[in-house]
């Protein structure tokens, strides 16, 4: 059983991308999604974070909070 909580950071590491808090910040700047597209929808990401993003939803596994905030973040 999973018992900490999954970073963002944590997340971005598992997409690929920079972790960091700075890069973090200037993705989620420049990568807003409007209300009808879905988070796996997404045009930025490639088809394996895509599926990483739709299983995480799909299979409601550890990582499904987290990706959550992203979404919310992203939509916001």
């Amino acid at each position: 059983m999973h018992t900490s909580e999954i970073t963002m950071a944590q997340l971005f590491e598992q997409l690929g991308l920079d972790a960091s808090d700075t890069a973090i910040a200037q993705f989620i700047k420049q990568h807003h999604l409007p209300e009808e597209i879905l988070l796996k929808d997404a045009p930025f990401w490639t088809e394996s974070q895509r599926q990483f993003i739709h299983d995480s939803f799909r299979q409601d596994s550890d990582w499904v909070v987290i990706v959550d905030q992203l979404n919310t973040l992203l939509h916001n």
